[in-house]
């Protein structure tokens, strides 16, 4: 199964998507972590993120860029926090953005389960810089192949999962 979660900033999509990692079956739980930590904020978001999912057996792998280069072994579950920072590391850290729906689809391959976390961050309606527009567009356009992918779209509202695409899955 090939889940997308998404929603707006704190409105409880991550802690719903390791929800579901825990609720499906499966012995090797990975979560690829994507942020790049360079400030006190970003080091309390990990700390956060990792005090919440310290007892659900998860195998942690560091990924800020070149999801392909991610050693995932086989029949694996795996959690993809997120998107966002993936899109924006490649993009304004030497990457190169074009090789993560790729990588998307050869990891979904690879995977038992895999739940890819994104967020939405298209409707504040204020005009950015335009390199601040072409990351939007990216991820934008990397969102809408990733939710063609998934077999279930989730938009998460106030903790609460909302389904877009396929059949919500029980948690």
């Amino acid at each position: 199964m090939i889940v997308l979660v998404t929603g707006g900033s704190g409105c409880g999509k991550s802690t719903w998507a390791e929800k579901l990692i825990a609720s499906l079956p499966g012995e090797n739980r990975i979560y690829i972590a994507t942020m790049q930590v360079y400030d006190d904020e970003s080091v309390k978001r990990v700390a956060r993120h990792r005090a919440q999912r310290a007892d659900m057996d998860f195998t942690t792998i560091e990924c800020e860029k070149n999801l392909a280069s991610a050693n995932i072994p086989e029949g694996s579950t795996v959690l993809l926090e997120d998107l966002v920072n993936l899109v924006a590391n490649e993009m304004f850290s030497g990457g190169d953005a074009g090789r993560i729906v790729p990588a998307l689809e050869t990891l979904a391959k690879k995977c038992r389960h895999l739940v890819m976390v994104t967020n939405d961050v298209f409707a504040d309606g204020v005009a950015y810089a335009e390199s601040t527009q072409e990351y939007l567009r990216q991820l934008a356009s990397i969102n809408a192949q990733a939710a063609q992918l998934a077999d279930c779209v989730v938009e998460v509202v106030y903790s609460i999962p909302l389904c877009v695409k396929g059949e919500l899955p029980c948690v």
